[in-house]
């Protein structure tokens, strides 16, 4: 298999920051795209191209697509598109700060910085809620397996599909509900982190268990917490061969096979996502044979 980007295998970092760009209709990125290939590590800088700047390149990628907008009975799951996603990875905050003018100016004249979202890593791998998250991520080559993409084409051996939401939490509400409650809501004990038989059909662990699938939707999450001055959440970060796992988790989740509402929702909801293709290394840069960048 052609070299992923490693951050995407390695556990998540201390700090992290995720910078989505749009870029202009009327401009030719390939030389802001080159500027970026002589930074970006996949390491400490994971690249993902939006489905909007494939086109735009006249680059066509089996099974990419946009975020689809998904409708259940109580809540709605948004849908907002992006040219580029860089995920900074470190262990201070200021160096993620300094990455970030740097990669503005970079991509200067083609790309437009929507959207910036700081992260940081919760004791243990915690949601902000206090629960353990991603606890059926999978390890090893079973993660491989999951998110990186084989094909004998070596642009695309190696590559994965980025799944990226930003989730609002409403803690206030969540810490104001008994512990019981708040444990039904998860399917999971927060006390020791363990599954519950008697968990409504509504906890969060039976709606979205990734082996009850046909197929099993198996993916491999990088979340984080965020903040910002006034709010907090999740950023949910996945990666699979394939959309099919994400897509259909999230339509389990919102109720969309059998009516029931994940329990999540009653104190979070995601308020932006968009759908990424990671290109695989080759070497030491980022290979972009299919977009004609040499």
């Amino acid at each position: 298999m052609s070299a992923v980007q490693p951050g995407i295998l390695q556990p998540v970092p201390t700090v992290a920051r995720h910078l989505i760009f749009t870029h202009a209709l009327d401009s030719n990125p390939l030389e802001q795209l080159r500027r970026l290939q002589e930074v970006a590590d996949g390491e400490s800088l994971v690249v993902g191209l939006g489905q909007s700047l494939l086109a735009h390149l006249g680059c066509e990628i089996k099974g990419m697509q946009d975020m689809p907008v998904l409708s259940g009975s109580a809540v709605e799951i948004p849908s907002t598109p992006a040219s580029l996603w860089i995920w900074l990875r470190g262990e201070e905050r200021g160096d993620l700060v300094v990455q970030t003018l740097e990669l503005k100016q970079r991509l200067a004249g083609a790309f437009t910085l929507r959207d910036v979202v700081d992260c940081f890593k919760y004791r243990d791998s915690r949601d902000l809620s206090g629960y353990v998250d991603g606890t059926e991520n999978p390890e090893g080559e079973k993660a491989e397996r999951a998110a990186l993409l084989s094909s004998n084409i070596d642009a695309l051996d190696g590559s994965s599909f980025a799944s990226v939401q930003q989730w609002l939490h409403n803690l206030d509400h969540f810490h104001g509900l008994p512990p019981s409650e708040q444990d039904n809501i998860m399917g999971r004990r927060r006390s020791d982190n363990e599954e519950f038989d008697e968990a409504p059909e509504s906890a969060h662990v039976k709606r979205s268990a990734q082996e009850s699938f046909s197929p099993e939707a198996f993916m491999l999450r990088r979340s984080l917490p965020w903040n910002d001055a006034t709010q907090e959440g999740l950023m949910f970060v996945s990666f699979g061969i394939s959309f099919d796992a994400f897509n259909a988790i999230m339509a389990r989740m919102v109720g969309m096979d059998d009516g029931i509402t994940d329990g999540l929702f009653r104190f979070t909801q995601p308020i932006n996502g968009a759908f990424f293709w990671c290109p695989p290394m080759k070497g030491t840069r980022l290979n972009l044979d299919l977009l004609k960048i040499s």
